[in-house]
């Protein structure tokens, strides 16, 4: 999921769902106060567990869903640019 100021940018997240082949959901820009928010809000008993909150900031803020696309050419051009950047650190 994007949050805060990369889930503004349109094009950031089409490129990220496009070079990893995964849906990308991009959140609320404030996702930090609405985050804070609603864990005061569990501390008072206002809102239930995990599940509920998530379902509380889908309901009531604006979700962009973006879907890689199916794109052979695309798909080969962003696997020879992490060719060229070689393993990542993470995953050798």
């Amino acid at each position: 999921m994007a949050a805060r100021a990369r889930s503004k940018s349109a094009l950031l997240c089409r490129w990220t769902a496009d070079a990893t082949g995964l849906p990308v959901v991009a959140g609320p820009v404030e996702a930090t106060a609405l985050g804070n928010v609603l864990v005061q809000e569990r501390a008072a008993g206002l809102v239930g567990d995990l599940g509920s909150m998530r379902r509380l900031v889908a309901g009531t803020q604006p979700l962009r869903h973006y879907e890689p696309r199916d794109d052979r050419a695309g798909r080969a051009a962003w696997d020879a640019a992490a060719d060229r950047l070689g393993p990542s650190p993470s995953n050798p």
